[in-house]
């Protein structure tokens, strides 16, 4: 092998003089200054374990990726910080390669300190870590959150996309029909109109009504459907979202009542105006209270709760319902997911996409048996015109 600088170095030193070794010090300390800085500008995580997990050098990217704190490294075991690591980690394969130092890749999730996915390389080290004799390992870790979250919106989009073209086709089909009905009853009518008066005719011209009415009701949800799941770009106007959901809280109210519910408002202090669509906003806030409802049984109680920054508006809506599985929880804007026995599965799907078209964003926390929070996170007013004028 062919020796470093660093051992040509330590194979020196005993015939430097003070001023010599004072020199090569400063050198060293200059080198190690100029490595830390340019590990520290590289945007992805990287990490130096011993054989044990310790982790003996994290740079500034990798110390915000797993929550590492400074004075930890070289005290603190990375699978106790990141046990899914660990786990995603096949040790007897690292160690059957290490002679080859093959390149292990791995996809992980992340929970702490935020909610990331990072793909992980791990290679292999023969030479000492640490205060350890044996061999220890490299690991990178890249964020791939964005390319995750463009994949699967990308995704999303696409399915919203089929559920437009389906629900075109299926009321194009349906309207067909519905107009033959219509024009048939009108004809039913004016042939009624020529008969003679009589208990039998009354009965029959209340029963054209009854079908008149039940065409145009099914008529009227055809209509709102499509206009429920067809991308519609939103009429922009100043609206204050609290008064919007004190709004839909009233036209709910008697439902409320009717299943012993607790509700409550908080505004946490005066929150901005945002710039939105106020139709499609009540139809977000209907949605996500509804959900929450029909999710808690008598003497629930629901916790909305409006706070802004500098940037966001954030509404939370909190409820002590039966909570979503862990495992369902990626799957609740995928259209036509539902965890209710009469629930069609596209609540959440308009939610998601009006609040994108809007350029918020939605978050859901929940554990079941003790409930969900949702929050819906609206960029000001001044946030957007910056949104718009990078678009």
């Amino acid at each position: 092998m062919k020796p470093s600088s660093l051992d040509k170095i330590l194979g020196r030193i005993d015939d430097l003089d003070s001023v010599n070794l004072s020199i090569l010090v400063q050198r060293l300390a200059r080198e190690r200054k100029l490595q830390e800085t340019v590990f520290n500008t590289i945007q992805d995580g990287i990490l130096v374990i011993d054989a044990e997990g310790t982790v003996q050098y994290a740079n500034e990217a990798a110390c915000g990726l797993i929550g590492l704190k400074p004075q930890e490294v070289g005290q603190m075991r990375l699978w106790k910080m990141v046990p899914d690591l660990a786990r995603s980690i096949d040790s007897a394969a690292v160690d059957a390669s290490r002679a080859a130092k093959p390149l292990l890749t791995r996809e992980i999730e992340l929970s702490y300190p935020e909610h990331r996915f990072v793909r992980l390389y791990m290679v292999p080290l023969d030479v000492p870590v640490g205060q350890a004799v044996a061999g220890g390992y490299v690991i990178v870790l890249t964020d791939v959150t964005e390319e995750k979250v463009s994949i699967e919106e990308m995704i999303e989009s696409e399915r919203t996309g089929s559920i437009v073209r389906l629900a075109a086709g299926v009321a194009h089909e349906l309207g067909n029909p519905l107009n033959s009905l219509t024009i048939h009853l009108q004809l039913m009518e004016r042939r009624l109109a020529k008969l003679e008066a009589s208990e039998e005719s009354g009965q029959l011209g209340e029963s054209i009504e009854v079908c008149r009415g039940e065409v145009q009701r099914l008529d009227g949800i055809i209509s709102h459907f499509l206009e429920a799941v067809r991308p519609q770009k939103p009429e922009l106007n100043e609206l204050d979202l609290v008064a919007i959901v004190e709004e839909v809280l009233r036209v709910q109210e008697l439902e409320l009542a009717n299943r012993k519910l607790a509700v409550g408002v908080e505004v946490s202090k005066a929150v901005p105006t945002i710039l939105g669509d106020r139709g499609q906003l009540k139809q977000v806030f209907f949605n996500v209270i509804k959900n929450a409802m029909e999710a808690m049984g008598p003497d629930g109680r629901f916790q909305i709760v409006a706070s802004s920054d500098v940037d966001f508006v954030y509404l939370k809506f909190s409820d002590t319902g039966s909570g979503i599985r862990e495992s369902d929880l990626s799957r609740v804007f995928q259209p036509y997911f539902t965890t209710k026995s009469t629930g069609h599965g596209l609540g959440m799907m308009i939610v998601n996409r009006i609040m994108r078209e809007h350029g918020g964003q939605v978050g859901i926390e929940s554990r079941e048996g003790q409930g969900t929070v949702i929050t819906l996170q609206f960029p000001q007013q001044h946030r957007r015109s910056r949104l718009l004028e990078d678009n």
